[in-house]
């Protein structure tokens, strides 16, 4: 196969579509984001890269609390205008059934299979972005997107984010198993 040299700022798949949700001026607000990564196994954390305009920033910082939210595809078009509309024009806190954990400015989306509830760890600042680490305090899951205890990814139904051409799309079906499917070539 031949390799052709592409632009360097290409997007890595998949990542997740996620609502990002922070307590701003005494209300909830969510934003759309498709760049979050898990960055830690003990204790668990989460990465996200949010462009420093967004009106969601100054509440993680201020509070140093936020919410990750993942909603499945039947939440897409909710989940769009949520990264179409800024906070600062509209309260998008309406649009969803919101519950809170014991971190009272993680603002957690009921409608989503699976929310985390993140302290604020470190903040790395980027030329364009701000890297927010945190620290998953707590994690929320659907019961019916579960199987064996744990978030079934079929059953959550997330979808990803593919860039420049801004199209979103679903998860497919399982592709082997890790940890397992390179098993015969340690022989």
């Amino acid at each position: 196969m031949a390799k052709m040299k592409i632009d360097s700022n290409v997007s890595i798949y998949p990542m997740p579509v996620v609502l990002a949700g922070a307590v701003v001026g005494g209300k909830a607000n969510f934003l759309a984001i498709g760049w979050i990564a898990r960055v830690n196994y003990q204790p668990p954390m989460v990465a996200m890269s949010l462009s420093k305009g967004h009106f969601t920033n100054r509440g993680i910082r201020e509070h140093k609390e936020f919410s990750v939210n993942f909603p499945g595809v039947d939440l897409l078009e909710k989940t769009d205008y949520c990264g179409l509309v800024s906070g600062r024009e509209r309260d998008k806190s309406r649009i969803f059934t919101l519950f809170h954990g014991n971190l009272k400015h993680a603002p957690m989306i009921q409608e989503c299979p699976l929310a985390f509830a993140c302290t604020l760890v470190n903040i790395v600042e980027l030329p364009s972005n701000d890297l927010f680490i945190g620290e998953i305090a707590e994690a929320y899951a659907e019961e019916a997107c579960l199987t064996k205890g744990a978030p079934d990814i079929v059953k959550m139904a997330p979808f990803t984010l593919t860039m420049p051409d801004n199209i979103y799309w679903k998860i497919g079906g399982q592709a082997g198993k890790a940890w397992d499917a390179g098993r015969a070539l340690t022989k």
